[in-house]
């Protein structure tokens, strides 16, 4: 599976195609999933950029992607920077109004099962997120819900494109043996070699302008699209 992360928490300053609207969610999501991408994870924002779980925002963000992409899986997020206070999210997930097919919890976090049990609850499945540098896998794996999540995300946080394949190796190893299938991704520079480890393995894996603005050869993408094109041909080429 290659899952296209549109946005992330990055500011429309950063790439002059990063989608906020939801006009421009949905077309960044109908060029991913034509470019040979297969799920999608989005960030609902306010207007200006910044993230949020507001219902009347995570509805105008999916209403609009569902229109464009039907059928095709969406996830959003539900990290500490969307509202500092676990509550406040809780709170929020239960207003949803227009509910995604799936969102990830940050397991180095506060409150995460408390957060994943108001997500169960509504129908929404749970990616779990496991960040390397963190206490996230300790956490998770004495979680009550470890075995009912849909995937476990292992985030690679190192951005550096020699160390973060080494930094990768040992967060599977700490990891060990999942209950749910693994995607593993990195960013910024980590990006691309994380991705290839994920395609060596047979690992689920994810690209798109969250993790990086760069292709492989260190050239700025254009969109979400080039970078999922640049993915899907490096997974042919890995299987010869």
């Amino acid at each position: 599976m290659l899952q296209a992360c549109l946005n992330g928490a990055r500011s429309p300053r950063e790439h002059h195609h990063l989608p906020v609207r939801p006009e421009q969610l949905a077309t960044a999501a109908a060029a991913s999933i034509g470019a040979g991408a297969t799920d999608l994870h989005l960030h609902p924002k306010h207007p200006d950029g910044t993230d949020t779980v507001e219902p009347h925002i995570v509805a105008a963000a999916l209403r609009a992607v569902r229109a464009a992409v039907p059928g095709t899986p969406l996830g959003v997020p539900t990290g500490a920077w969307t509202a500092p206070d676990p509550q406040d999210r809780i709170t929020a997930i239960n207003g949803w109004t227009l509910l995604p097919d799936h969102a990830s919890v940050n397991w180095h976090e506060t409150g995460a099962d408390d957060i994943a049990r108001a997500l169960l609850d509504r129908g929404i499945a749970v990616e779990a997120g496991i960040f390397s540098g963190t206490d996230a896998h300790e956490n998770f794996n004495r979680s009550p819900l470890r075995d009912r999540v849909l995937r476990v995300l292992a985030i690679v946080t190192d951005p550096t494109h020699r160390g973060a394949r080494t930094t990768a190796t040992a967060l599977l190893e700490r990891i060990g043996d999942p209950p749910a299938p693994v995607l593993l991704h990195g960013s910024a520079a980590g990006t691309w070699p994380v991705l290839n480890l994920a395609l060596e393995r047979g690992l689920d894996t994810r690209i798109g302008l969250e993790d990086t603005l760069q292709l492989p050869d260190g050239e700025i993408t254009s969109d979400n699209a080039g970078l999922v094109t640049a993915a899907i041909a490096l997974r042919e080429a890995s299987r010869g």
